[in-house]
């Protein structure tokens, strides 16, 4: 059974980010972008955070390949049911937000300030959902490398979480300065 979940959820990553791009296809037109340095950086951490969560597959010793969570299936399953709940979590802030969607930190024309459903929860449900559905495929994997991994994803959305935060405070002024103090950033009630 181990073996099957392993495989089963990177299949399950893969699928997700294949249907996570096409759906990015019918977002609003832009009309303020972060400035390309901005988003080279940030994407560049992500990337970083992607390749140290993965050095388990490169490395056979060292501290990447270090187990920390026992190869045994009660982890295994606990962190499959995390990763999926992260990864629908995360599916219905998507939904929730629209064509308002971008990969790059924008402004699109018409943009609307989203409080609904997960927006209720966190301003940034869709970080909050991956970085749920990584730790808990970190938990699948068991590596040091893949929990490091989630830290720099983690930093690199929270740099990005601030750039939005900067856009959407210059677009829609004391009305998000207010959802600001109502709801946290990624983790409810703590940041």
């Amino acid at each position: 059974m181990i073996p099957f979940v392993e495989y089963w959820i990177g299949f399950a990553w893969l699928a997700f980010v294949v249907l996570w791009f096409v759906a990015g296809i019918s977002s609003k037109r832009s009309v303020r972008t972060q400035t390309g340095s901005s988003r080279l950086f940030q994407a560049g951490l992500i990337f970083i955070g992607v390749m140290i969560f993965n050095l388990n597959h490169w490395f056979v010793s060292g501290w990447p390949s270090t187990r920390i969570i026992p190869r045994e299936a009660a982890f295994i399953l606990g962190g499959a049911i995390i990763t999926v709940a992260g990864m629908l979590f995360c599916a219905w802030a998507r939904v929730i937000l629209g064509t308002n969607w971008s990969s790059a930190v924008t402004v699109k024309q018409n943009h609307e300030l989203v409080r609904r459903g997960p927006y209720q929860i966190v301003r940034h449900p869709i970080y909050t959902g991956f970085l749920i559905a990584l730790f808990g495929t970190a938990f699948v994997y068991g590596f040091t490398g893949c929990f490091v991994g989630v830290l720099v994803i983690g930093f690199g959305f929270w740099l990005k979480s601030q750039t939005e935060e900067q856009f959407m405070v210059q677009q829609f002024g004391e009305q998000y300065l207010q959802y600001r103090r109502q709801v946290r950033a990624l983790i409810p009630y703590i940041l």
